[in-house]
């Protein structure tokens, strides 16, 4: 009896347990947080969400008033939103981008993170607003090496118009809609902040410049400082990245003494200028950058700026109505090591004064001698080198402060003794075209004002020979000169090496039109190319001028650039086992571009001249840090693994102490 009672409770449990599952297995399925949005289940009416009021600081200005939670990214709270990475960037977007795409940036952001809601439902927004907003917009990320950020996916997060979507930006185009009715229409122009810019706005302002002008510009990295700062370049050309033949290319380098730092502005105030005229039509600007490859070094010595500009900012003395000004003359001039890099070249002036007797002896492409490298090479100094000799440059400024004058090689005297003596180059009428070129075009440079910074030079034009004025060896110009086939000129600025910013403006006025100049300037002379009997080109050629002791030599595709004045000249083309070609030319006074000769060369025996044998050995140009000692400066840090390690960029910082997890989305290439 008590066995049966057992057997019979037994079966009443299992029963009702099967009465449970049956129940239980038959309830309709719980919608998870988000599965209703993407259409997996259906919520009860008891569990559904419900609209709510916004109130997210920074999504306050949204073209309607409620939300709902969870959102697109399937935040369940208002509190997971705010605390979430995307609603940080948001906050910041502004400052990273300096202003630009903002507040459309963020309100795109604001559309999926506090997305609409109607009758307790999500309505999406417009993926054709985003995609609009992604086109205009996704330069300002490149230029601070930001990757686009995941929540703003177009295709993931924003839908169609059929499929029933809104804009999120239409109350902000009403106002600037509005905005543009009361402002009488203008022709389009150039806007540029006359700021001061740190090492991090620097590199941010040509990124950004080169991924909103992608089809004529990009930047590139040439080395590292002294403390790991980028040596960064932008350049621009209607085919970034290639030497076009019979293009000439063309540098500006500034800040190479730290303290010196008026050039470092124009250099970028000048990146903003060709890249937004370009864009705006500007038919000057376009030949310009459709004829020629420039390349702009803003900051050769961002160490030494980082030093300067700390000084200026310890002066901030805020009883001083004048405002913050930079006293002294040394400080930050020169780089992390105490190295002055416009004395940091190798000598080869010295070198060409003993060997300048010699029968037939060229002041060009004199070897770098193997004694330099015992010394002590700063990496800026072995980045420039290495640059200089990797591509054709033509013509180069380098611009510098302190006093106001154009100087010209050669910088180091021919008689060592003489601190004030006129050293001139094979070239000096062409170096004293160059100069006069920057001189004239600027706004007060070359006038007779005798009250002015710069007047002792006021009788010369504005210019002057360089060891005429004092006398320096192992400087920059001389080195392109008698190392490769670049004419540089340097370019003083003006008396006040650190100008207050209000006068950064009057600086812009007075030296655009010169910069434009003197690039514009390398299109004179003659240009060709040098080819054998079967159309190939030559490389190596050289192009002589009678009467001028200095050669150039031809590039990769046998292509060249000789700068000359006007008037009759005999060329000679020549490259070894081939003959001689011979050719007489006259260049017009206003000739306004560079004039075509070209040669064709036959293959032939020659035998040895014996006046080949005074000159020096021309095989070991070739050699370049022969011992390796400095080839360090040209290798990326390596991680424990081999990889190249990736810098995180200036902006990580912003979210590395949220507290919140790393948002490696943010990183390109990640």
């Amino acid at each position: 009896m008590h066995m049966e009672y057992k057997r019979i409770k037994m079966n009443s449990v299992i029963f009702a347990l099967n009465v449970v599952v049956t129940v239980v297995w038959c309830a309709p399925r719980r919608c998870e947080p988000g599965d209703e949005i993407l259409g997996r289940c259906k919520a009860s009416v008891e569990e559904r969400a419900k609209c709510t009021d916004i109130v997210m600081g920074y999504c306050d200005d949204m073209p309607y008033a409620k939300t709902i939670f969870p959102n697109i990214l399937d935040h369940k709270t208002r509190a997971d939103a705010e605390t979430g990475t995307e609603y940080l960037l948001l906050s910041v977007i502004h400052s990273l981008l300096n202003g630009e795409c903002t507040p459309d940036i963020r309100m795109l952001g604001c559309s999926v993170l506090v997305p609409r809601c109607e009758k307790d439902r999500i309505v999406k927004p417009c993926r054709s607003t985003c995609e609009a907003v992604r086109k205009s917009c996704a330069h300002t990320f490149e230029g601070i090496e930001m990757a686009w950020p995941y929540f703003l996916d177009c295709d993931r997060f924003f839908v169609s118009d059929e499929e029933g979507c809104y804009d999120p930006l239409e109350g902000l185009r009403e106002r600037q809609e509005v905005a543009m009715a009361s402002i009488s229409p203008e022709e389009p122009a150039t806007i540029i902040q006359f700021t001061y810019h740190s090492n991090a706005q620097m590199i941010n302002v040509l990124k950004k410049t080169a991924a909103r002008c992608s089809d004529i510009s990009r930047t590139y990295s040439i080395g590292r400082s002294v403390e790991g700062k980028d040596l960064l370049i932008i350049e621009f050309s209607d085919n970034p990245g290639q030497h076009e033949l019979l293009e000439p290319e063309v540098k500006l380098i500034a800040n190479m003494h730290g303290n010196e730092v008026l050039g470092r502005q124009l250099l970028i105030y000048l990146t903003e200028y060709l890249c937004s005229e370009y864009l705006l039509g500007n038919e000057r600007i376009q030949t310009l950058i459709n004829t020629t490859r420039i390349h702009i070094f803003p900051s050769m010595n961002p160490d030494g700026y980082e030093l300067a500009a700390a000084e200026v900012e310890g002066n901030n003395d805020p009883e001083n109505e004048e405002g913050p000004r930079y006293n002294g003359w040394t400080s930050g001039r020169a780089n992390s090591q105490n190295i002055d890099l416009n004395r940091n070249f190798p000598d080869l002036t010295s070198i060409m004064y003993n060997r300048r007797r010699s029968k037939r002896f060229r002041s060009d492409h004199i070897p770098i001698p193997d004694s330099y490298w015992f010394g002590k090479v700063a990496p800026e100094t072995y980045a420039v080198m290495k640059w200089i000799r990797s591509i054709p440059f033509v013509i180069s400024a380098s611009l510098h402060g302190g006093e106001l004058v154009v100087s010209y090689p050669f910088d180091y005297s021919r008689h060592p003794q003489e601190e004030k003596m006129f050293s001139p180059t094979p070239d000096e009428q062409v170096f004293k075209q160059l100069a006069r070129t920057y001189a004239d075009a600027h706004a007060i440079m070359g006038n007779n004002d005798s009250n002015r910074c710069g007047a002792s030079f006021a009788s010369k034009g504005g210019i002057i020979n360089g060891a005429q004025w004092y006398s320096f060896a192992g400087g920059m110009s001389d080195f392109n000169y008698l190392h490769t086939n670049c004419f540089e000129i340097t370019v003083e600025l003006g008396c006040d090496k650190f100008p207050a910013e209000d006068e950064l403006y009057l600086g812009w006025q007075q030296n655009k039109e010169a910069l434009l100049s003197f690039v514009e300037s390398v299109h004179r002379g003659i240009k060709g190319i040098v080819k054998d009997e079967d159309g190939n080109g030559i490389k190596g050629a050289r192009i002589s001028v009678r009467g001028i002791r200095h050669d150039i030599i031809t590039a990769e595709n046998g292509d060249y650039w000789r700068l000359l004045t006007a008037g009759i000249h005999i060329l000679t083309a020549s490259a070894p086992g081939y003959s001689k070609v011979m050719k007489k030319i006259h260049l017009p006074s206003r000739m306004q571009k560079a004039g075509r000769v070209d040669f064709v060369l036959k293959k032939t025996v020659l035998e040895p001249d014996m006046d080949d044998t005074v000159l020096p050995a021309m095989g070991t140009y070739e050699r370049f840090d022969p011992y390796n000692q400095f080839e360090r400066y040209s290798l990326s840090e390596l991680g424990e693994n081999g990889e190249e390690r990736q810098e995180k960029p200036w902006w990580w910082s912003y979210f590395a102490q949220s507290g919140s997890s790393a948002p490696t989305w943010l990183l390109r290439n990640y």
